[in-house]
């Protein structure tokens, strides 16, 4: 008997696999477990004159509450992405959770300055979870599912900002700012369970061994860079101290790129990180960090400004931190968008969607819902943004170095976030009004602020049409199709 084929017919398609209850469970524990590390990064801004009164400490020594996690997590997050790709990801993201229920215990337990910013310093090494959790993520979940996952986890980060502001903001006005450090502590130790029982450690085909040189070259050069751009404005942009450490960075990170050029099993693949869809798109972070660090900085002092400055709204420490609510809630709804998306074009949408905002804030400074709009638009490209990057480096890292790719993918938005810190802070505090005898910045000071920002995601965007479309390696861990 002969069978006849009908030419005309079309080809049959596979049907797209449903999510899994198994699947979206893993999704929402690691979610949390990322969650709860955003968090510690804004958690004690609106509090920290609270703690420098009970701990009497001066500005600068409470500066190190912030500036000992910054430094620290400097240094963990490209350590222990290598760390992962070795000896396990799912094993390492433990390792983080661990540190940061550790460290906030140490800080809720704190009674002097010296041994809040030990436990700060620990609770540094938690920042390497939210890059270890988007590797972990697009291994373990299937082909179909990895970049939803992804772009949720990813959103984290901005999440974790938005929503760190509120929650501190409403604990001090309404109880004692250790119970910011106690959220910490419980969220980690219920992530902690959830991730060993339900998630499962993805094969390890990385070689080698972890390169002590490297990191300690990398860890150098980054306390070199961080330290003046966090310290800048108590020391002085012009100090010799503040010249000579940005000068010793210069050089450690070129020192570092020949000594990882020679080394077997190194802690970054120049090679591999030179390769333009990792190097823009690393490039493209750095400009996306820098502007979402400037919408927290530029929001809720905003809006608690004096109604005198011309500017402000005098609400409370509460108020403004809710301000940016609804900016976190838009970064969570919309990031499932960008895994619809092509991750290169959502980085341009994103970070054209961020420039939209910053421009809204230029030009509409009248009514409160005004700044929240601005802060709101800029949130939703955030949570485009920055759940693209992840796809982007997931497509073009081999599967063997991805940890470490988004390690270093994560470090550089810190980086960026950083640079906004410093430059915002000095554009803030050279351009003032004077109110009743005190400096306050001026409305000209935050309009250069986002308009800058705006500078910076419009940079995002064109640096995004330079990243390749068809960038993916031959044993990348999420091939192009």
């Amino acid at each position: 008997m002969t069978v006849r084929l009908d030419a005309t017919a079309p080809p049959r398609t596979p049907q797209k696999q449903s999510w899994t209850t198994g699947q979206i469970v893993v999704v929402l524990v690691i979610g949390t477990a990322a969650l709860m590390v955003s968090l510690t990064q804004s958690l004690l801004v609106p509090v920290l004159s609270e703690i420098a009164v009970d701990l009497h400490a001066g500005g600068d020594g409470i500066a190190w509450v912030l500036t000992s996690t910054l430094l620290v997590g400097a240094i963990a997050v490209p350590a222990f992405g290598r760390l992962g790709d070795l000896y396990g990801t799912r094993r390492m993201v433990l390792v983080t959770l661990a540190a940061l229920v550790a460290g906030s215990l140490i800080c809720a337990l704190a009674s002097n300055l010296t041994v809040m910013i030990i436990g700060r310093a620990v609770v540094g090494l938690a920042v390497a979870a939210v890059p270890l959790s988007i590797s972990l993520i697009g291994v373990i979940l299937p082909k179909e599912h990895a970049p939803a996952g992804i772009a949720l986890i990813s959103a984290m980060l901005g999440v974790g900002g938005a929503l760190g502001l509120p929650l501190a903001g409403l604990i001090a006005q309404y109880a004692d700012y250790h119970v910011l450090f106690w959220v910490c502590v419980a969220g980690g130790v219920l992530a902690m369970p959830g991730i060993v029982l339900l998630v499962r450690e993805p094969a390890r085909v990385a070689k080698g061994r972890m390169d002590l040189v490297g990191t300690a070259l990398l860890g150098a050069a980054m306390l070199a860079l961080l330290l003046p751009l966090a310290q800048g404005d108590s020391w002085g942009w012009t100090d010799p101290l503040t010249i000579g450490l940005l000068v010793a960075a210069a050089v450690l990170l070129v020192v570092f790129v020949l000594a990882e050029l020679r080394i077997a099993s190194p802690l970054v693949d120049v090679r591999t990180t030179a390769r333009p869809a990792l190097l823009i798109t690393n490039l493209a972070s750095l400009c996306v960090g820098f502007a979402l660090f400037a919408t927290l900085i530029g929001t809720a002092s905003y809006v608690q400004a004096p109604k005198a400055t011309g500017y402000g709204f005098g609400q409370s420490v509460l108020a403004g931190g809710l301000c940016m609510l609804p900016g976190g809630i838009a970064m969570l709804l919309l990031s499932p968008l960008s895994a619809r998306l092509r991750p290169r074009t959502a980085l341009i949408v994103g970070s054209l969607i961020i420039a939209a905002g910053f421009a809204t804030r230029i030009v509409l400074t009248d009514s409160l819902w005004q700044v929240v709009l601005g802060a709101t638009i800029s949130g939703a490209g955030t949570g485009i943004a920055y759940a693209a990057m992840p796809g982007l480096i997931i497509h073009a890292a081999p599967r063997s170095e991805l940890a470490a790719a988004n390690g270093l993918n994560a470090l550089f938005r810190s980086v960026g976030s950083s640079l906004a810190s410093a430059i915002g802070g000095a554009i803030l505090a050279a351009m003032t009004i004077n109110l009743a005898g005190h400096a306050l910045p001026s409305l000209s000071g935050y309009r250069t602020l986002f308009a800058i920002c705006a500078v910076a995601a419009v940079a995002a965007a064109l640096l995004a049409l330079l990243i390749p479309r068809h960038a993916s390696t031959t044993d990348a861990a999420l091939p192009e199709e």
